[in-house]
């Protein structure tokens, strides 16, 4: 089963996102804060963290530097209303597997989950 960790402060903006992603085998954990985050991580296993831009104590980009400091092989994706070339230069270094609209549709998550897909798939494998 995909385990997937939302974080924001919006449902409503994430709600097709949501529906989008929940299929038989993903479970859905949605959190506000980047400290629940941080706690989530620490005692569950995740495999994609998906941050709004607003989380009620941090923005989103900023929450994502702080769990890839702690963990650099998590997978993660943004909401963000920054233009590509913006959010590229915002996000460097910190790996974030892609970049969502502010309302993400369900083609989005879609997209997102046949990402994750593959890297787990590629992660599976034994050489």
């Amino acid at each position: 089963m995909i385990q997937i960790l939302i974080a924001s402060t919006d449902k409503d903006s994430l709600s097709e996102l949501k529906a989008g992603l929940e299929e038989d085998d993903v479970q859905i954990t949605w959190v506000e804060s980047c400290e629940n985050v941080l706690t989530k991580v620490k005692s569950e296993k995740f495999d994609l963290i998906i941050t709004g831009e607003e989380l009620s104590d941090k923005k989103g980009l900023e929450c994502i530097r702080m769990l890839v400091s702690q963990n650099p092989m998590l997978n993660c994706a943004a909401v963000s209303s920054l233009s590509h070339d913006d959010f590229h230069e915002a996000s460097e270094g910190l790996g974030i597997l892609m970049q969502l609209p502010v309302r993400p549709a369900i083609e989005d998550a879609e997209k997102l989950l046949e990402h994750l897909k593959t890297i787990i798939n590629l992660t599976k494998r034994t050489p």
